[in-house]
């Protein structure tokens, strides 16, 4: 698989040659995304989108602009606010107005991020794959899952268990009401049977 410096670079291309500018804002993309309360929302996460989203590339209409809302989704993520996904688009907005996005581009990207907070189906076919991408852990086999339980409550561990259980479970009732947790038809296929086993069996361990 492509590294994602590699990767970022691939895609910044086609809207800067400023070597330097690209080394900057993938600096900061790195340096976010490695802080030390990172143990679920980190590069590694960044990676296994990427590689859920390379499987269906033919299928997705503007790769450039998914690539970038991959990169940028989470870049601010501190687990005692409400408006992450808030910080991160508009943090988007202004890094991809240094590499002159057009308008309409960075629109999108900005739509997708914040499409992350609420998981609900849209409109627009690339965003369902974005979250499909985002969410695929939740279908992966039990060994995997709960790997993904522990780092998610490791980032959460400001919160004692008597604040963390009710709103982790929140959390995943939330997905198990939606229609489907997934939105495209290919990762409905793949995961949806599996995450919500992996879902109720978490919501039985809290």
């Amino acid at each position: 698989m492509i590294k994602l410096k590699e990767r970022f670079t691939q895609t910044c291309f086609p809207f800067t040659q400023d070597q330097n500018l690209i080394d900057s804002l993938w600096q900061e993309i790195e340096k976010k995304y490695s802080g030390k309360s990172r143990h679920y929302h980190n590069l590694e996460h960044l990676e296994n989108m990427f590689a859920e989203l390379d499987t269906v590339k033919d299928q997705i209409l503007n790769f450039t602009n998914i690539s970038f809302s991959v990169f940028y989704h989470d870049v601010i993520y501190d687990a005692s606010s409400k408006t992450n996904e808030e910080k991160s688009a508009d943090f988007a907005r202004k890094k991809l107005q240094q590499l002159n996005l057009n308008t309409a581009d960075i629109s999108e990207i900005h739509f997708q991020i914040l499409a992350t907070k609420s998981h609900q189906k849209s409109e627009n076919k690339d965003t369902n794959y974005l979250l499909d991408a985002d969410l695929s852990i939740l279908g992966k086999d039990l060994e995997l899952y709960l790997d993904y339980t522990k780092k998610i409550r490791r980032e959460y561990s400001i919160y004692p268990d008597l604040l963390y259980k009710p709103g982790r479970k929140k959390v995943l009732k939330h997905f198990l009401e939606l229609e489907n947790i997934f939105k495209t038809d290919v990762f409905r296929k793949k995961y949806e049977a599996r995450a919500r086993e992996n879902i109720l069996f978490e919501i039985e361990t809290l």
